[in-house]
């Protein structure tokens, strides 16, 4: 089955930087990274950024200028390269990806928490 190992998080002061990953791994079918998610306490899970079906990138406005999605296709990983942080991006960010054939089943990965200090 997919597994999906994120990594990256931690502490950062404001204005600081952190690159989370997310790594897939024991793949049997085609996957596509999605984008990556963040929930904060209390709160429902929102978008951070995506790829389009075009090939391009969509983020949410609170991030837009500040992250920046990538991925490395030999390596089955996806980054989001988070700058300029501010406190109110403080969550737990999740990773999605979705299976390309068959049924469209999306995997996500386990949480990597991102604390940023004032």
């Amino acid at each position: 089955q997919v597994q999906l190992v994120e990594s990256g998080g931690g502490l950062v002061q404001a204005g600081g930087s952190l690159r989370l990953s997310c790594a897939a791994s024991r793949i049997n079918f085609s996957i596509n990274p999605m984008g990556w998610y963040r929930q904060a306490p209390g709160k429902q899970r929102e978008l951070v950024a995506a790829f389009t079906s075009g090939g391009s990138t969509n983020y949410a406005d609170s991030v837009k200028g500040r992250f920046t999605i990538s991925r490395d296709n030999a390596k089955n990983t996806v980054y989001l390269q988070m700058n300029s942080l501010k406190p109110e991006d403080t969550a737990v960010y999740y990773c999605k990806w979705r299976r390309v054939y068959g049924i469209p089943n999306d995997y996500w990965g386990q949480g990597t928490q991102v604390t940023v200090s004032s």
